[in-house]
């Protein structure tokens, strides 16, 4: 089975980036995140259209997370899980649903905006939060995949410019450790299985050439549960949409699990 990850950076100006890039990759669950549109226009009967059926919590201007599935894929309707259980939270950031097993779990991680700020607070807390249901949901299945954009680039090679970002948000030790915590749970990063060129990003700003310039972050992850890691043989990320017209910032990151 192939999953993969993408921050659209808004479904409703790249719809048809997602369904041409399905078609090529022929992947057979795509996370989505950052939809940045509510739930009545999410574009369900068009994805149906091209074979993929949809889950999604949707939000207006901001946020948002779904879960696209290749048709003929069992899918276990009354595993569907908005939001993080016990966490209020009015920000749409995960869904999860179990899919032919496996559990697969689309989150979009709160950007924290910078150490000491109240949305850094929330970004802890969230985390926190994640890190618990994480462990519940690992005992509950052993098959597990937690798929999206993170927020954290773990280390200073997954940052361009490590000295440049010091102190900042995305790489501060509070993120990174938290980032320990969930593998320790028993996750792998499924991109440091395998050897990648050095300086291979998920995102690009969009100003100062940041893109041709390589100049960029790796902080899009598909994180395997042991059971799933064994089986996976090969995650990499796709360059290619971020070179297309009104692209989004992001890169999908995909990944083979046996």
């Amino acid at each position: 089975m192939k999953i993969a990850t993408w921050n659209v950076n808004s479904l409703k100006v790249r719809q048809q980036h997602v369904t041409d890039w399905l078609e090529t990759s022929q992947t057979d669950v795509l996370c989505l995140q950052e939809l940045k549109l509510p739930d009545e226009k999410f574009p369900r009967a068009e994805l149906e259209a091209k074979g993929y059926r949809s889950w999604f919590a949707g939000q207006k201007t901001y946020n948002g997370v779904g879960i696209l599935v290749r048709e003929g894929l069992v899918v276990d309707e009354t595993s569907i899980v908005r939001n993080i259980p016990g966490f209020e939270d009015p920000q749409q950031r995960v869904i999860a649903a179990t899919i032919e097993g496996v559990r697969i779990i689309s989150a979009y991680f709160p950007n924290g905006q910078a150490p000491g700020t109240e949305k850094f607070a929330y970004k802890l807390r969230w985390l926190d939060a994640l890190h618990d249901w994480i462990s519940g949901e690992l005992a509950q299945h052993p098959k597990l995949a937690l798929l999206g954009d993170y927020n954290i680039a773990p280390e200073d090679r997954d940052v361009h410019d490590p000295k440049a970002w010091e102190g900042q948000n995305l790489v501060s030790p509070e993120e990174r450790a938290q980032f320990v915590r969930l593998v320790e749970l028993g996750l792998v990063d499924a991109f440091r299985k395998f050897e990648h060129p050095e300086k291979t990003f998920t995102w690009w700003d969009y100003r100062m050439l940041a893109f041709r310039r390589n100049a960029g972050l790796r902080i899009d992850h598909i994180l395997l549960s042991n059971a799933l890691a064994g089986s996976c043989t090969s995650c990499d990320v796709d360059r290619v949409p971020r070179k297309w017209d009104q692209p989004s910032d992001h890169a999908p990151v995909i990944a083979e699990i046996g």
